[in-house]
């Protein structure tokens, strides 16, 4: 693997490690983990694409080497999305980057996907098992007033998936497993649960679980009882693991309402498979990227502006 590069950036009122790899000359790539992960989450992938491309990763803020907010306003998808875009304007401040994202890292990037500010330092985005909040709202919303029982079954049945955010609102408890031991068999839980066989080990797996609980108290709940009506026109590959066990495949539903450019690929892998073993992500990617650069060097955006 090629040296990485480590910086700091000044995000929206914390420090934000960050981190570059691969061919200078290349096409931006931007990768946003999520929870309970850090930017080593990426590190397979980044193997496979590090010869063609410029990539650059980051410890969101709470995780890994970043600085930790001392209030859970600090976790609002707001200040995260300031810190995507700190993050892009420190690393590729002449060229639009290709964001990739899982999870919590989703979450947050469809934040900045959807704000007219950030969208134009955007040229393109690929979504791996985590929605927009608000669409998320939205559907839930839907499903209760068509009060059909396929979509009330859905929107149970998403619920179900969905008990581990109940259990992160509790104070105190999530962070107490964490400190009775779940860093350590958090290798044994995602073999058990994904069949990955050698997850690499995190360091400061303990407080990177404890601290990002606060991503889903700070946000849950306001987001899903007051959905806002958030739209892009980047370019989206929407990637659906139909095997994942927390976000179930039809969330995504009628996504091309809020961005009509997309593209969705349904993939048999659970929720952390295709981090762990990259190769038909990398692939998806290469092409994705690929499709849309040669669409924009035909008619190229300006990186300001709406």
């Amino acid at each position: 693997m090629n040296a990485m590069q480590r910086v700091q950036i000044q995000g929206d009122g914390v420090e934000l490690a960050a981190y570059c790899w691969g061919n200078a000359e290349g096409p931006p790539l931007l990768l946003v983990h999520g929870y309970p992960d850090n930017h080593s989450v990426w590190l397979p992938l980044i193997r496979a694409l590090q010869g063609s491309y410029r990539i650059i990763a980051y410890d969101v803020r709470g995780f890994g080497a970043s600085a930790r907010p001392h209030t859970r306003r600090g976790y609002h998808l707001e200040k995260l999305a300031n810190d995507l875009e700190a993050v892009i304007n420190a690393t590729s401040p002449d060229q639009p980057v290709h964001l990739i994202a899982h999870d919590w890292g989703s979450i947050q990037a469809w934040e900045a996907v959807t704000e007219p500010r950030i969208q134009p330092l955007l040229a393109s985005y690929t979504s791996i098992s985590g929605p927009c909040l608000d669409h998320v709202g939205h559907w839930m919303r839907e499903r209760f007033r068509q009060k059909r029982p396929g979509a009330l079954l859905e929107l149970t049945g998403q619920l179900l998936s969905s008990w581990y955010i109940a259990l992160f609102h509790l104070p105190w408890l999530p962070e107490l497993t964490w400190r009775l031991g779940l860093d350590k068999a958090w290798p044994r839980l995602l073999h058990r649960l994904e069949g990955i066989r050698h997850a690499a080990p995190n360091p400061s797996q303990r407080a990177d679980g404890m601290h990002g609980v606060q991503l889903y108290r700070a946000n849950f709940i306001r987001s899903l009882l007051r959905p806002r009506l958030r739209h892009t026109r980047v370019p989206v590959q929407l990637i659906v693991p139909t095997r994942d066990r927390f976000v179930r495949p039809q969330l995504f539903d009628q996504l091309e309402r809020w961005a009509p450019d997309l593209r969705r690929r349904e993939v048999k892998a659970g929720h952390w498979q295709l981090l762990a073993e990259p190769g038909q992500l990398a692939e998806w990617l290469r092409a994705f990227i690929a499709e849309v650069d040669a669409v924009q060097a035909q008619a190229p955006r300006r990186r300001t502006g709406s």
